[in-house]
């Protein structure tokens, strides 16, 4: 923000929580950049009321919540912010997995309840992490960098890939399968896929019938590539073990069978949220819209 205020003037401070429409587009009216989180929505509308910009920074990966080919249509760059997040998306990702297994929330609760009364021998019985099998759907950045960490858990890993990938950027003890397989197959599922429209709904009632009882779905991607009804329907009916969630499908709002599963994590979507992994990301976007308003190519442009 130093930066931004000593290079820019503002039509827009930033403020806890999303700004409204109405306040969204009177402060694009004038900008020529443009600095958005995923929880802005930039549709066509908001697009066709901001006539002088030049840059969309979006201060995320996925860049779903932009109308991409409206702004491109417009003249007007999108940018996102690629590998600065993965590893600590990658480490948050870890973190859902153990603390879903363990059963950690639960015995913090218990603890802080008063009402741990001290050692018990089948006392929040969990699941086994180290060497059970670890199915990721999606081997991107995050995805590989979650395999990765899979290593000091001892955990064979299979995935599922749309696209053919370049076997030299893969580990040879990562298996590639089919989509049927790594479902099949995993006890733990980990989701690192963008939110399109062939993505929403990745996850729903037929594909946890393909899961095992046993196994644990994580999702750190974006909430609506999971169908939350059919995830709480397969839980209370114990067709799947449980699940470690930091993104909602109608985020912020909750779907309210989750409120009530202790087989279920839940996060405030905190993928990327370490101090360092933030700054950087802002300062990623502030390049991005110095290249464009100088005339240079935008570092990390998608649009």
């Amino acid at each position: 923000m130093t930066v931004i205020r000593e290079r820019f003037c503002l039509t827009v401070v930033p403020q806890v929580g999303a700004p409204n429409r109405t306040a969204l587009r009177d402060g694009l009216r004038e900008a020529q950049a443009a600095i958005c989180t995923l929880t802005e929505g930039i549709d066509g509308a908001v697009l066709k009321a901001a006539p002088h910009l030049r840059v969309i920074a979006n201060y995320a990966v996925g860049y779903n919540n932009i109308a991409v080919d409206e702004a491109k249509a417009k003249g007007v760059v999108v940018t996102n912010t690629p590998d600065v997040l993965t590893e600590a998306t990658a480490d948050l990702t870890w973190a859902l997995l153990l603390a879903t297994a363990r059963r950690v929330p639960e015995g913090d609760r218990l603890v802080r309840s008063g009402a741990w009364t001290g050692w018990e021998p089948t006392q929040l019985l969990g699941a086994d992490v180290c060497g059970k099998t670890l199915g990721i759907i999606g081997m991107g950045r995050i995805g590989r960098a979650v395999a990765r960490r899979a290593k000091g858990f001892d955990m064979p890993v299979r995935y599922y890939n749309r696209t053919t990938l370049d076997p030299s950027t893969l580990n040879d003890q990562w298996r590639p399968t089919s989509w049927q397989e790594v479902l099949a197959g995993s006890d733990f599922i980990s989701l690192h896929v963008p939110l399109t429209a062939e993505t929403h709904h990745l996850i729903g009632n037929a594909e946890l019938r393909l899961m095992r009882p046993t196994a644990y779905l994580i999702n750190t991607t974006r909430g609506p590539v999971v169908d939350e009804a059919a995830l709480v329907a397969a839980i209370q009916e114990g067709r799947l073990a449980g699940a470690g969630l930091d993104v909602y499908e109608q985020e912020p709002a909750l779907h309210p069978g989750l409120r009530t599963l202790p087989q279920v994590v839940t996060l405030p979507h905190l993928g990327s949220a370490t101090l360092n992994t933030r700054i950087q990301m802002g300062m990623i976007c502030v390049q991005n819209i110095l290249a464009v308003l100088e005339g240079r190519p935008a570092p990390n442009r998608v649009a």
